[in-house]
């Protein structure tokens, strides 16, 4: 499992109501993609729910890196985004762990993310094995959040260029009741060809 995500921040005056368009026009076009879990078509509305910005910021959660690779550079589907806002950072996780939560089968209307530095490894011993740790108790907290009401799906996944941990939850819930996160969406729309294929809980 590979998650990515990549973030369009739109001007502070621009109507939102034509990314809504957009995604209800388009956002059918990967409900059958083969090796896509799911992507979520994501939006941050400024002064909406405290975010800052207007902001596109689809999320992908991808079980072939072959089919990634294809939507990025091989005419997938990327070259869209490319034509319309110029290119984004794709950011991208290798995934840890997944879980289906209570509300799997109800449509999403919410996402949260919470981003975190991992902190660099500084054991007296030497091991090498803090991270493990730390990857295992925020693993436990994911299966355990997995069972909150309103959860669709839930992910930790971790960036090894920039040592950060990413934790993203979809939910039915429109409040995305996640009270670490750092970033929350409204979700438009859900395509999920490859939902069951995800792998359920940790990757190992």
């Amino acid at each position: 499992m590979y998650a990515k995500q990549y973030e369009i921040t739109l001007p502070a005056d621009y109507d939102m109501k034509i990314i809504r368009q957009r995604v209800a026009e388009g956002g059918h076009v990967l409900d059958d993609r083969a090796g896509l879990g799911l992507k979520a078509y994501a939006i941050r509305e400024r002064g909406v729910d405290g975010s800052p910005v207007n902001q596109y910021a689809p999320f992908y959660l991808w079980n072939d890196t072959g089919a990634m690779a294809r939507f990025l550079v091989g005419g997938g589907g990327f070259q869209n985004i490319v034509r319309d806002f110029g290119r984004p950072v794709a950011r991208h996780w290798v995934g840890v762990a997944c879980h289906a939560g209570p509300a799997r089968t109800a449509p999403p209307k919410a996402a949260s993310r919470r981003l975190t530095a991992l902190p660099s490894d500084t054991e007296p011993d030497a091991t090498g094995m803090s991270l493990t740790a730390l990857i295992e108790r925020e693993a436990e907290q994911l299966r355990r959040l997995r069972g909150q009401e309103g959860v669709h799906t839930a992910v930790l996944a971790v960036d090894p260029h920039h040592w950060q941990l990413l934790r993203f939850v979809v939910w039915a819930d429109s409040s995305a009741p996640d009270e670490e996160a750092t970033q929350r969406y409204e979700v438009l729309h859900l395509s999920a060809p490859g939902l069951g294929d995800l792998p359920e809980g940790r990757a190992w």
